[in-house]
């Protein structure tokens, strides 16, 4: 139900007075449901919970530059199937 509110965009104020909450209790909703998306289980320890949160910024920074890396694997593969001379990609 949450990830539903979520995904429509509204407003943390609007969802907060809907469900009759604070907005951090939805905000630890929204971190514990964000943790369970990734098989997660989310803790009680502010410690862990801020270990898990560095350790899975970190996954999305090198899921990124795994992919510029693949992009740029790919551009430079065709370059260098390219004859001397022609600025246009051979037709295969």
């Amino acid at each position: 139900m949450l990830w539903r509110w979520w995904s429509l965009g509204l407003l943390c104020r609007q969802v907060c007075a809907d469900l009759g909450i604070s907005r951090s209790s939805l905000q630890k909703w929204i971190t514990d449901a964000r943790l369970q998306a990734q098989g997660m289980q989310p803790s009680a320890d502010p410690v862990a919970t801020k270990e898990i949160s560095q350790a899975l910024k970190r996954i999305r920074e090198l899921e990124m530059e795994n992919e510029v890396l693949r992009a740029a694997a790919a551009y430079l593969s065709q370059e260098a199937i390219r004859p001397k001379g022609s600025s246009r990609p051979r037709k295969s």
